[in-house]
């Protein structure tokens, strides 16, 4: 299976984890001009921006640890595109998470990470 086949299948099967808690996923591999969002969704009165990682082992490292900052840069700068498109005010709540699936393990980290802000 190729990495792309292999990483919405994982984004999918992260989708129905957090369904499974509660979450309303609105958006599955949102993209625009500035990148790509794994999953936005709903968690209670937060808008929330999901990056899922998985690796079959802990070998390498854990899968949260490939949220660099630069990734987070990126997913922080769709995220401000996706709430100016959607009408989401800048004093709405909103969180930045990452789920990690080793083998079949899952962790839900919450607030993974703060908004970071970039020269537009």
């Amino acid at each position: 299976m190729n990495t792309r086949k292999k990483g919405t299948e994982y984004e999918q099967i992260a989708a129905r984890y957090l369904q499974g808690r509660g979450v309303v996923i609105l958006e599955y591999n949102y993209r625009n001009r500035c990148g790509e969002i794994d999953l936005v969704g709903r968690d209670g009165e937060y808008t929330v921006f999901f990056e899922v990682k998985y690796r079959r082992d802990a070998s390498r490292g854990a899968p949260a640890e490939a949220v660099t900052h630069g990734k987070q840069r990126t997913i922080c700068r769709v995220a401000d595109c996706y709430r100016m498109i959607h009408n989401i005010g800048e004093f709405s709540p909103v969180r930045y998470d990452v789920v990690s699936i080793c083998g079949g393990e899952f962790v839900w980290y919450q607030n993974a990470f703060p908004h970071i802000y970039t020269r537009g």
